[in-house]
């Protein structure tokens, strides 16, 4: 039995080509030639906190610690749809398509696609209604390449007239693709904003009209970029890179930069809050042969009714996420097979006593200034009129007595659901992004899973009887002959048991 120092020599200098030798290095000692381990630790709390730094110019920089070798780094802007109302609606969709084109450093988005490559990176840009969102995953490593090449993307873009011909013609397929998808919910999406916010903020279009494909042009984008990518209204996050390192890149590449639109204050910028107007949108439908193959999707109406909720900034947000999870619901043939989220009242109520009903889910939509809570379901056309006092009926009961059990498990629920999508390092730099953008700082999970258990019966109570005062906004896609007036809906969920008028037909 050697000392541990004449154990780890000879045998460090041993060469092993067979499985069957023993190499006789102890497990206390590093390999031969192979790099220190650096390993994950648990360290104080501050390392777990979201730092974020004010660039002279406005621009606010937000990291969060993440071990691993891979970062996600991008550029967070207060730009959306609901900003294009004194311009062409559709901007926004345009950037999004024109993203990682070719720029001042960069020739084409292959050349883009090259640079990332050698850092294993890949890039995505996705715009909202009210952000739009340029991000990078990559080694750490080559931090520096990546914010350089979001510095340039977002400001230097090129923006030539064969760029965009090309997106004229991605939007035009992708509207032609959304009309004839199966699934509708996208579209009804669109459908219950516009009814909710009638020709305002959050109710205008987000995607491009088809009319106005050909109107949108560099000088009309530059225009709006002008006045909507500032610093002020921009935030560079990063996750699983050091604070430091990410706001000396930012200085290096984002500090003092001439956009290629040229610099000057904001004139156009629109700063309307949302103003919640209820109503209905119908969309009168074929859906008998919306899917292809030797099995298709039987004819089906599809309805969406909402009311206001509020802004994610209120302190009723918490209990309408729980009460959102407490809804639930889904399709009849959910992923997960037969048993999955069963406890959830769209379950229980609706879809395990109707058989006939394809789906009935619960979404919540917030904002900075407003929120709506939606439920969308779907049926055979003969059974819209009882599938709306179903649906209305739900709505009522939301104001009902919430068992104990029922509100601890939607608890639960909702905060294993937060940690697990946390999980995800890109899933973090959008929560990082988002949160700073509207608040310049960040509540950390702990914080709202701390909120969440708060959570009181009284608390749903309370949220449900001040959205059941509101009008509602009602989207309708499908076979609409039997589909109730919007009187008579407004009628059943300001009833006590969601029915709808006896009479309604007479009156349609």
């Amino acid at each position: 039995w050697l000392p541990l120092s004449r154990r780890c020599g000879p045998a460090a200098g041993r060469s092993y080509s067979g499985g069957g030798a023993y190499p006789g290095v102890s497990l206390t000692c590093p390999l031969p030639g192979v790099p220190k381990a650096v390993f994950a630790a648990a360290e104080g709390r501050e390392r777990f906190e979201t730092r974020v730094t004010v660039l002279e110019n406005g621009l606010r920089v937000a990291s969060q610690n993440k071990f691993g070798q891979f970062c996600t780094v991008g550029l967070l802007i207060n730009s959306g749809s609901r900003h294009e109302a004194k311009y062409l609606s559709g901007i926004s969709h345009f950037l999004e398509k024109l993203a990682f084109s070719s720029t001042a450093q960069f020739g084409s988005k292959d050349e883009i696609l090259l640079t990332l490559e050698k850092h294993g990176g890949i890039c995505d840009c996705q715009a909202s209604r009210d952000t739009i969102m340029y991000a990078v995953s990559a080694d750490a490593k080559g931090l520096d390449t990546v914010v350089n090449l979001l510095a340039d993307v977002a400001l230097q873009p090129r923006l030539s007239d064969e760029e965009i011909e090309m997106t004229r013609a991605a939007i035009r397929f992708e509207l032609e693709d959304l009309n004839m998808r199966p699934d509708p919910e996208p579209l009804l999406t669109e459908m219950i904003h516009a009814a909710a916010y009638r020709d305002n903020t959050v109710g205008l279009k987000r995607f491009c009209p088809v009319e106005n494909t050909d109107k949108i042009d560099r000088e009309i984008l530059h225009s709006y970029l002008r006045s909507y990518y500032t610093p002020d209204r921009m935030v560079l996050a990063g996750v699983g890179i050091e604070h430091e390192q990410l706001v000396q890149c930012a200085r290096k590449h984002l500090l003092g930069v001439e956009p290629v639109w040229g610099s000057g204050q904001s004139k156009d910028v629109d700063r309307s809050v949302a103003q919640y107007t209820g109503g209905i949108v119908k969309v009168e439908k074929d859906m008998s042969d919306v899917s292809l193959g030797p099995t298709p999707i039987p004819e089906l109406t599809h309805i969406m009714i909402g009311l206001e909720s509020c802004s994610f900034l209120e302190e009723d947000f918490i209990p309408f996420a729980v009460l959102n999870m407490m809804m639930g619901g889904g399709g009849s043939f959910s992923a997960g097979g037969p048993g999955k989220g069963m406890f959830t009242r769209l379950y229980l109520n609706v879809l395990n006593r109707h058989h006939w009903m394809y789906n009935a889910t619960s979404y919540h939509h917030s904002y900075e200034d407003t929120g709506l809570l939606c439920i969308h379901a779907s049926a055979d056309p003969k059974q819209v009129r009882e599938m709306v006092e179903i649906i209305t009926r739900e709505f009522i009961l939301m104001a009902g007595a919430v068992g104990e059990v029922e509100l601890e498990r939607a608890k639960t629920q909702l905060k294993s659901m937060l940690m697990m999508n946390l999980e995800s390092r890109p899933v973090i730099f959008e929560d990082v992004g988002r949160q700073v953008l509207a608040t310049n700082t960040r509540k950390l999970p702990q914080e709202l899973c701390a909120l969440i258990s708060q959570v009181k019966s009284t608390d749903i109570k309370r949220v449900v009887t001040k959205m059941l005062h509101k009008k509602p906004a009602v989207a309708a896609l499908g076979d609409l002959t039997d589909l109730p007036t919007y009187e008579h809906i407004q009628a059943a969920l300001s009833s006590k048991d969601g029915r709808l008028p006896r009479m309604y037909r007479l009156f349609r």
